[in-house]
């Protein structure tokens, strides 16, 4: 938290999580728990290996909530590398044009039955 290009991956985080109305500033309620969060750091190289940006993501800490009683089940979708390899292999075979690019921040949007509650104060 010294250096500024962590400080400004930081702030841009925030941004983007205010903008996108990612949670509702509240107060905890007494019968409620809230599960705390960090801030993960990756240094973002270009191709040749320089440096393309420096990139800070607040995290929830899931890890802390027990299942059956802060959630029902767990539901990431992702594509795994073999779907990937088929849909290369489609293009390829089609001749389809492919476009490669890099999502700034990407927000996945779900409906929750539940109520999460975060801590504003990341360690």
């Amino acid at each position: 938290m010294k250096f500024k290009h962590w400080q400004d991956a930081m702030h841009d985080e925030l941004s983007a999580l205010e903008e996108n109305n990612t949670w509702t500033i509240t107060s905890l309620p007494s019968n409620k728990t809230a599960i705390g969060c960090k801030y993960v750091y990756k240094v973002k190289l270009k191709l040749d290996g320089s440096l393309e940006r420096h990139k800070a993501r607040l995290v929830a800490k899931g890890y802390t909530q027990r299942d059956g009683f802060d959630f029902q089940e767990t539901f990431s979708p992702v594509a795994k590398l073999t779907t990937v390899y088929v849909f290369l292999a489609l293009a390829s075979i089609h001749n389809w044009s492919l476009s490669q690019m890099d999502v700034h921040n990407a927000f996945l949007h779900g409906d929750l039955d539940e109520e999460i509650y975060m801590e504003m104060r990341a360690d």
